[in-house]
């Protein structure tokens, strides 16, 4: 199973001293040429700051975000996973898994950052500050972003759970994937949608497909791979005819 999480706009400073970007060594090396692109455009508006400030929609507090995006190619690496922060990562707390569970993690899991695109668990990734709706002068991240990444994935064979974002996923469809929605069921049996817990039972399950060693490599294996774990996953209709088929994480109200 290939697990997509989103990224955050919260990341962890630092990296490995003397470790640069290197873009032949991220994974799916097809998506080297529009990697180049956006970080050739990302690089050039932070030369201006105040435009930078604008496309990136930074708050007075975050002004400094800006200098990131200045040494995207020189600054040191944190393996994805790390580098993110926020409820999401919070959860999975990747840091304190045991190696086994992190070569889980390398193999198995994929975050896709607005800069670079989808990247592996442990592919090193510099702090920088973009997100999916940032607007690049005369560049449209869904338009270098989507064909290329649709394309990618669509070379995955196995069971792909598509865990993003909605915005991320515009950034590149994954075909043939199981969309996960995650949803609280209050002691009635109505449902609704989680925002906030929403990123928090995602980082849950992640940690536990690492942890587990495990890979489902169908949607009734991952429901049984959930409630072995004490997920209540659940097999849903598409939203709309021809979407793609969705699975429920359900958690109680």
């Amino acid at each position: 199973m290939l697990l997509l999480l989103p990224p955050s706009e919260t990341k962890r400073a630092g990296g490995e001293a003397g470790s640069r970007l290197a873009l032949a060594t991220l994974r799916f090396p097809a998506l080297t040429d529009a990697r180049r692109t956006v970080l050739d455009a990302v690089a050039a508006l932070a030369l201006d700051h105040d435009a930078s400030v604008s496309a990136l929609g930074l708050g007075p507090k975050q002004h400094h975000e800006v200098a990131k995006n200045r040494v995207l190619e020189t600054s040191a690496l944190l393996p994805a996973v790390d580098r993110y922060t926020g409820v999401l990562y919070d959860a999975l707390d990747a840091g304190s898994l045991p190696a086994v569970a992190r070569e889980h993690l390398a193999r198995h899991v994929v975050i896709h950052s607005a800069v670079l695109g989808p990247v592996g668990a442990l592919d090193g990734i510099p702090d920088y500050r973009l997100s999916h709706d940032s607007r690049l002068p005369g560049l449209r991240l869904k338009g270098v972003w989507a064909d290329a990444v649709a394309e990618a994935l669509a070379g995955e064979t196995g069971l792909v759970l598509d865990a993003r974002s909605q915005g991320y996923a515009a950034l590149g469809p994954a075909p043939h994937a199981l969309w996960l929605e995650v949803v609280a069921e209050d002691g009635s049996g109505r449902r609704r949608a989680l925002n906030h817990f929403n990123k928090h039972a995602k980082g849950e399950l992640a940690r536990a497909f690492a942890a587990s060693g495990e890979n489902p490599t169908s949607a009734a294996e991952l429901v049984e791979w959930g409630a072995a774990h004490r997920f209540r996953l659940e097999l849903q209709e598409p939203a709309k005819a021809g979407g793609a088929p969705r699975i429920a994480l359900v958690t109680a109200a």
